[in-house]
């Protein structure tokens, strides 16, 4: 049997009736420190205790411990239906990817419960049947449209139930879930945020306001808005590992680096601590591996390559762990990938090795695609043109597997990688006209959809790599312009305020270059590697 089908039977035991056994104690840190909810049911008063710390977890999307905890309350009142809706709530991971058609079969198992035990009130079967609606046709119904099913059935009962806060609270996050990533009005997150911040008023306590709000903000325009929810979520829900992580987004999408490893670092030794104590000490979840890629984003911003280099090495001593998720793969996959790219090593990318860690990224081909980019690039940027169009190919091949499989967002992204390597293939090879044809197709083409939540960001913005191609055929100006417009994505990059200043200087605007360097040296006050781009800004302002 796979990893992920245990953990669909693990999912499966926890919806029956009986796994109390198994379930945490009410005492856990994860019971204690989850935030506050009160989540009214018609269930025994004991029951109803567990089922509101039940909610606060789920909130928290710490779904293992929600899972327990739901079980304990069925275990608590076997008649209590909405035990059965929380353990189906917490098989669906609204924001990180569809789920495995075993874990759609687990998700529907508590459901049909539910609805047979006949909830005792209309409010708890209208929200049995709205989760049931996201599970109704899962062998026939697509992802998309069982989720936008969910979403309008939660919106009914947010409508049919003004004064019950969580049906607002659910209802925003699948507003979240289903924002199309082309989307750059952000309709549905603004609509989320506003029904959020009227909750957060009432009940500054509760953790999946302050998260959910966090991913409604989670993006450059709207970033500034959620920073006080940013502050707040670790100290509302401080037990629970991705609480302590999430506030990073924003700091991420504001370039507030050192509060990003600050968030990570702690959210990184409660995760990995949690893992150890279940798997042993080379032991990993996808939290440990999600903030690990915060983590070595942030540090590369501030040339703090050591404290990079790390985490690195880190990941390669990781053995043992829960079947990969797509916030895994993709933590997997980008933190070398990013260690080479971000610190220009070309030859290192060019060599970059597949993880030393478990896992079968084939089932994520986008994920094998960021280790192919990388390749790609690396090749290219070396001189190897044939080691460069091997990688092209894959890129290519990956691209049509996930057309094939209807997954437009990832093929998508793909493209975007496929288009930059060979732009700058075309380049190696002096074909300049085509290199810049395709790397601005490929930099309209990233324009278009926004990151995926799993990601701090690219591996590199295409953009960015616009401007260095630029730079590279004299046209500094041009490069100027690419390169602010990937700081007005990401604040505080430091290939693009190290690229601006380049510009600037050969365009003779020695303001501006003053300006580009200062902001740079601020930057990387903390690091702890003399990269050649320092030296360079530091041997131009001693000159001013």
């Amino acid at each position: 049997m796979t990893r992920a089908a245990l953990f669909a039977r693990s999912l499966l035991l926890a919806a029956a009736v009986g796994f109390g056994a198994s379930s945490a104690p009410a005492d856990t840190p994860p019971s204690r420190q989850a935030g506050k909810v009160h989540f009214p049911i018609s269930c025994s008063p004991e029951a109803q205790q567990r089922f509101d710390r039940a909610v606060a977890i789920l909130h928290s999307f710490w779904y293992e411990e929600a899972v327990k905890e739901f079980a304990a309350v069925a275990d608590t009142d076997p008649s209590c239906a909405m035990a059965q809706w929380g353990v189906a709530m917490s098989a669906w991971y609204p924001l990180w990817y569809p789920p495995s058609a075993a874990a759609l079969k687990t998700g529907s198992t508590p459901v049909e419960k539910a609805q047979a035990l006949d909830a005792k009130t209309d409010r708890e079967r209208d929200y049995i049947n709205a989760i049931g609606a996201f599970y109704k046709d899962y062998d026939t119904l697509d992802h998309r449209t069982r989720s936008v099913a969910y979403e309008k059935a939660m919106e009914q009962v947010y409508l049919r139930y003004p004064d019950d806060s969580e049906a607002g609270v659910f209802y925003a996050l699948a507003l979240d879930a289903t924002a199309a990533p082309t989307d750059k009005s952000y309709a549905n997150q603004k609509k989320a945020a506003a029904i959020l911040e009227k909750v957060h008023g009432e009940q500054p306590d509760h953790p999946g306001v302050a998260h959910y709000l966090i991913h409604s903000y989670d993006s450059p325009p709207l970033a500034e808005q959620g920073l006080p929810a940013a502050r707040s979520y670790a100290q509302i829900a401080p037990a629970v590992p991705h609480a302590l992580h999430m506030p990073s987004h924003i700091f991420t999408r504001l370039g507030l680096w050192q509060e990003s490893i600050d968030a990570n670092r702690a959210a990184h030794d409660a995760a990995r601590g949690y893992a150890q104590q279940k798997l042993g000490p080379d032991a990993w979840d996808a939290e440990t591996l999600h903030t690990m890629d915060y983590l070595e984003y942030a540090y590369l911003q501030g040339a703090q390559d050591q404290q990079a280099k790390q985490v690195v090495d880190e990941l390669a001593t990781l053995r043992k762990g829960p079947p990969l998720t797509l916030p895994a793969a993709y933590a997997v996959a980008a933190i070398p990938a990013r260690f080479a790219l971000e610190r220009r090593n070309w030859a290192e990318a060019a060599a970059l090795a597949p993880p030393l860690l478990d896992v079968d990224l084939s089932i994520f081909p986008w994920a094998e695609g960021i280790t192919a980019f990388s390749r790609a690039l690396g090749a290219a940027r070396s001189g190897d043109a044939d080691a460069a169009r091997t990688e092209i190919a894959r890129l290519e091949a990956m691209r049509d597997k996930l057309t094939g499989a209807k997954n437009t967002y990832w093929a998508s992204q793909v493209e975007v990688q496929r288009q930059a390597a060979a732009a700058m293939l075309a380049h190696a090879e002096g074909k300049e006209p085509q290199a810049l044809e395709l790397m601005r197709s490929a930099a309209t083409l990233e324009a278009s959809m926004e990151k995926h939540p799993a990601t701090p960001g690219a591996v590199v913005p295409t953009r960015e790599l616009l401007g260095d191609l630029l730079l590279d055929l004299d046209q500094p100006a041009e490069a100027m312009r690419e390169y602010e417009a990937t700081l007005a994505a990401d604040p505080k990059r430091f290939r693009s305020v190290f690229g601006a200043a380049q510009a600037a200087e050969k365009s003779g605007d020695l303001a501006k270059a003053r300006s580009y360097y200062e902001s740079l040296a601020a930057l990387t006050a903390k690091a702890d590697t003399a990269r050649p781009e320092l030296q360079l800004a530091q041997a131009f302002l001693a000159k001013q």
